[in-house]
């Protein structure tokens, strides 16, 4: 069996050589400090920090078996997923008093199932547009440095909470 050696989880050896990028990350040992940082995971699901500078606050919560749609999941792993996006969301609402989270769950460009949960500011370069939109302006310093120092405390804050499903 091979495992990944930073949390002693197994890794699916058929996912190794998967053109899933998501796939591909699951069986990753290390990640970069400019792309993500897990914040917590278990046999089921993985969250990570996005390290984006523009949108401090955005996490991916992934399912690590491949798969592509919610209903691929049977009940009770729907609910156990959705549980820790949720869980996820009042982390970020809590710890950086966002004016909005926005959740999405798109698929289109990475097929494997994950949800997006990013917390939203007034000031930030999009809002009230997606991230994915066009930009209505520069982002503040100061603002984006102030969220930046709160997101210290988000892997801990990420991990006790999470610590009830483990």
């Amino acid at each position: 069996m091979i495992k990944n050696h930073a949390t002693d989880m197994p890794i699916d050896p058929s996912m190794t050589h998967s053109p899933c990028v998501l796939c591909q990350e699951m069986t990753r040992l290390t990640h970069s400090p400019t792309d993500t940082l897990v914040l917590w995971e278990d046999s089921r699901v993985r969250i990570v920090q996005v390290k984006d500078p523009l949108f401090p606050g955005f996490c991916r919560v992934i399912w690590r078996t491949h798969c592509r749609e919610m209903t691929d999941l049977n009940i009770e792993e729907q609910r156990y997923f959705m549980n820790i996006v949720f869980t996820s969301e009042h982390v970020l609402r809590t710890l950086l008093c966002p004016e909005k989270i926005n959740l999405a769950s798109l698929g289109n460009q990475v097929p494997h199932l994950h949800w997006h949960v990013i917390a939203r500011f007034a000031w930030d370069s999009h809002f009230p547009h997606p991230i994915w939109a066009q930009a209505q302006r520069d982002t503040p310093t100061r603002q984006l440095i102030d969220v930046q120092q709160r997101l210290i405390a988000l892997p801990a804050a990420i991990r006790q909470a999470c610590s009830q499903f483990s």
